[in-house]
């Protein structure tokens, strides 16, 4: 079996897998978070901490375990949102204590916002459901776009110091590709302004490729080609989800910006 049909299996049992918990939403969807907080966490300290082990001892993945419990319960946005403040300034503040690296404080709090982020849009009602699936056309357009037309046109590479592999015809097709996705599920969805959706679909595929990127700086930095071995074909979750998570992100604080920080999906896609 070739590296592309593993991926592309891959791919399809993951999406089926995230779809389905989507469509369900609630409790479900929030386990889902969970474990993507979890699993970039684990891998983002596996890649970034010295072979003889964290200075820090199990002080972050003790925070991270209280901001897990806080998400599944369900709490209000202002109370993850000030308690990753915490989480991150107490491991920050330790690091410095002990003379340590940020990496462990940097880790959890892009773990913990891409947890909350996806949390928050998907929310309970059809509007967060609507909103993530839109995320998902965007984002997961722009990643098969971007392959593809990369491999057929190349030309000049994106970002030759961080990862060869990406050209700038791709990040052009992979930004078309992910406007168009975005704007045929939001016009299924009846959705208006289809406008000012094309907007959100261009700068959440534009993020995406920079959170794509930034995964790919951090690997390198720490001399890993992967950020684990989790998804056959893929490598490690981080690897899968670093322009999702960077997305949702950016979805969410125009959201926020919108209708709260509570329900931000519903000032995206009042439906």
């Amino acid at each position: 079996m070739s590296n592309l049909q593993l991926r592309v299996i891959s791919a399809l049992v993951l999406a089926a897998v995230t779809l389905g918990l989507t469509w369900l939403g609630g409790l479900p969807f929030r386990f889902l978070c969970t474990f993507i907080v979890s699993t970039i966490f684990y891998e983002w300290s596996r890649m970034a901490r010295p072979a003889t082990g964290g200075s820090l001892g199990f002080l972050p993945e003790a925070l991270l375990l209280a901001f897990i419990g806080f998400l599944i319960a369900g709490v209000p946005a202002s109370w993850l949102l000030s308690l990753v403040v915490v989480i991150v300034v107490v491991t920050a503040a330790s690091a410095q204590m002990r003379g340590a690296a940020q990496w462990d404080a940097g880790g959890l709090a892009y773990a913990s916002l891409s947890g909350l982020s996806l949390a928050m849009l998907r929310d309970g009602d059809h509007s967060g459901l609507i909103a993530i699936l839109f995320l998902f056309a965007v984002v997961w357009a722009t990643d098969i776009a971007a392959y593809f037309v990369g491999r057929a046109v190349g030309g000049p590479k994106l970002a030759p110091s961080i990862s060869p592999g990406k050209t700038q015809s791709g990040a052009l097709g992979g930004a078309i590709g992910g406007v168009i996705a975005g704007v045929l599920l939001a016009a299924v969805a009846g959705v208006g302004n289809l406008g000012i959706v094309g907007l959100v679909a261009l700068a959440l595929s534009v993020v995406s490729q920079a959170g794509d990127l930034f995964e790919s700086w951090v690997k390198r930095r720490h001399g890993q080609k992967d950020s684990g071995n989790l998804i056959p074909g893929h490598g490690g979750v981080m690897d899968r989800v670093d322009g999702l998570v960077a997305a949702a992100f950016a979805l969410y604080v125009i959201g926020w910006i919108s209708a709260g920080a509570d329900h931000p999906a519903q000032g995206l896609f009042p439906v």
